[in-house]
């Protein structure tokens, strides 16, 4: 009897787990017609839970565990695995290691540098770049991320508001250090290239010997002894797409934050991830080398993009993550097709700003790669990332993200530029399915540091009174929508939308419309100022298709068929080139204040003639009587 009771109680037990195992392997299909997302919701919140008990982790502990722990305990654990490829070398982690330490060393030493001194990086996309950051953490030591790409004026401003009284450049851009060399020196800055040249420039030491035959002693921590999670870590810039750039105060905290988009877009410790994007911006730096130092992985490190060799270096180096921002995954569709073009092993492409179109194309021509679009911004306190396969958006709205990083879309007044105000002085949310402006709440969990030598910038990014008086939010300048099945979409950048017969007009929209046509390269869109009219009309300077001319008559069509009146360019510019940031994003701001006057501008100017249903040349008669309001807008 006990032998049988014993297997009944057996069966029944099985009986009931076989159950149960079968409910959860049918769950998912049961779920999916009413919650297709859930799952990758799930996995998402759960990545968010993991990642915010590490991040509360690090902020409790004594001493600081920043990246430059992360990175010195990659090297205890696999020394030997390979951190960087560049250029036909590669150098592991412990020898990375030991040339950051020699950095270190030599800066100790020949720099009297010191733990709180901010020490300015004017390199390119090259290893030393890594284990001289590496070298300056090592001391304690802040580092601001300088452009190589800018020059005099610009580069005065972005190297004096970081504060920072050293500056370690490349040797290849010794002479725009040169140009500016007389005012540094009146500041009593210390400058270095690094530079084997025995010659020396009156204020200028080349120290690349001087760094080779430092010691590759470890540096004590006790040297950094008192950064913590709050101090600033870095000075990123921003792109300048809207006049002279910001510094971004970056935390560790921050840094920290950031690398972990790496871990939740599904990158592993077995994955190879390929940097083009320049170090000095947060993509480059802390999306991909903060990142991979965080995932423990190899990174393929190249000085610029190049979409004729971009899949050879994949398929060279077994690239399994990719890099993209702006407008290069639209030049990687605009190469020749080839056959092979699917054979590579990119499983995953983290980026922001691609069109739709363009991810679609990519998509069709490149294989089956998880594209990981993001919305962030270097200072903001609040992101996004598409977890799903959904074409177009930049995440989804969840429970759990929304209350670790409070954040609302409120409703906004294009031609104001502002927010929209009630009665009582407080903003008005958007509703669902309406584009409005992107706030987040400034609180001890989703703080906004503002930006180094520039208060008056960092106060106008603070709005105040948004749902209640005396409350405090960080006002993006960036306009989302976020629809009915809670897909969120970058729309536009506040000053980028204009106002025009009493509607908004989204540039982007305008672009990709405009991108469609076939004679047309690349479209640039903004609104310009018409005398005697209110708002800005529209307007778009664009490029051509190569062995192809402007056609007025199809471009009017194309236009008039995907585009409302209001939003529809009024006058194109044709440009050989479109005047890009550094990290390919249009440059506007010139633009705009050239406006469309013939007698002013060279290039050549057509006219939307609505009568006439074409585009025609814009001569100064036709300007003559847009001013004098005989032609109707």
């Amino acid at each position: 009897m006990e032998l049988a009771s014993y297997v009944n109680i057996t069966a029944r037990s099985m009986y009931v787990w076989l159950t149960i195992l079968a409910g959860l392997a049918v769950l998912p299909a049961i779920l999916k017609p009413f919650f297709p997302y859930f799952f990758q919701d799930l996995r998402y919140i759960l990545k968010t839970i993991r990642f915010g008990i590490r991040l509360t982790k690090y902020k409790r502990g004594k001493p600081l565990y920043s990246i430059l722990d992360c990175f010195l305990d990659a090297v205890k654990k696999h020394p030997n695995k390979i951190f960087i490829h560049f250029e036909g070398k590669s150098y592991t982690y412990l020898e990375v290691d030991k040339q950051s330490n020699k950095v270190a060393n030599a800066l100790r030493t020949y720099a009297s540098l010191k733990e709180g001194d901010t020490v300015a990086l004017f390199l390119g996309n090259e290893p030393c770049y890594a284990w001289t950051w590496l070298g300056l953490a090592k001391l304690g030591c802040p580092v601001a991320l300088l452009n190589y790409n800018i020059r005099a004026k610009s580069l005065l401003h972005c190297f004096s508001c970081s504060g920072a009284k050293v500056l370690i450049a490349a040797a290849e851009l010794r002479s725009a250090v040169e140009d500016v060399l007389p005012v540094l020196k009146e500041q009593g800055i210390s400058v270095y290239l690094l530079s084997d040249e025995k010659g020396t420039t009156d204020g200028i030491s080349c120290i690349s010997e001087v760094i080779s035959q430092a010691p590759e002693t470890p540096i004590p921590r006790s040297l950094r002894a008192n950064v913590g999670i709050r101090s600033i870590a870095l000075y990123i810039y921003t792109s300048g797409t809207t006049g002279l750039p910001k510094a971004a105060l970056v935390t560790h905290e921050r840094v920290w934050a950031a690398s972990f988009v790496q871990a939740m877009s599904g990158v592993t410790s077995t994955d190879v991830f390929y940097i083009n994007l320049p170090l000095y911006h947060s993509a480059g730096f802390l999306i991909g080398l903060a990142g991979s130092i965080e995932r423990g992985i190899t990174v393929v490190l190249r000085r610029k993009f190049s979409a004729s060799q971009f899949w050879e270096d994949c398929r060279k180096h077994d690239v399994t993550v990719m890099q993209y921002i702006g407008e290069t995954l639209r030049y990687l569709c605009n190469t020749p097709q080839k056959d092979n073009e699917k054979n590579h092993k990119v499983r995953i492409a983290i980026g922001n700003g691609v069109r739709t179109d363009v991810w679609n194309e990519f998509l069709q021509r490149f294989g089956n790669i998880y594209v990981r679009e993001l919305y962030a911004a270097t200072e903001g306190n609040v992101g996004f990332i598409n977890y799903t396969t959904k074409v177009g958006v930049v995440g989804r709205v969840n429970f759990l993200h929304k209350r670790i990083f409070p954040y609302s879309l409120i409703k906004f007044d294009a031609d104001k530029e502002e927010p929209v105000r009630n009665a009582e002085g407080l903003c008005v949310k958007a509703a669902k399915g309406e584009t409005g402006l992107l706030v987040g709440r400034i609180t001890k969990h989703s703080p906004f540091v503002g930006y180094a030598g520039n208060k008056q910038q960092t106060e106008k990014k603070r709005l105040q009174d948004v749902f209640v008086k005396g409350d405090l939010y960080f006002n993006s300048g960036d306009l989302l929508k976020i629809d009915h099945h809670n897909f969120v979409y970058f729309q536009d950048r506040v000053g980028d939308t204009f106002r025009w017969k009493g509607e908004n007009v989204a540039t982007t929209e305008v672009a990709d419309i405009l991108g469609t046509v076939d004679c047309i390269d690349e479209a640039n869109v903004y609104g310009v100022k018409v005398p005697g009219h209110e708002g800005r009309i529209g307007m778009a300077a664009i490029t051509l298709q190569e062995g192809k001319e402007f056609d007025c008559v199809d471009t009017c069509r194309h236009v008039a068929n995907y585009l409302p009146v209001y939003a529809r360019p009024r006058f194109i510019r044709i440009q050989s080139c479109l005047e890009m940031t550094g990290t390919f994003k249009m440059k506007k701001v010139k633009l705009v204040e050239e406006g469309f006057d013939p007698g002013v501008i060279q290039d050549d100017l057509y006219f939307l003639h609505l009568e006439e249903k074409k585009y025609v040349p814009l001569t100064s008669q036709i300007y003559d009587s847009i001013l004098a309001r005989e032609i109707k807008l």
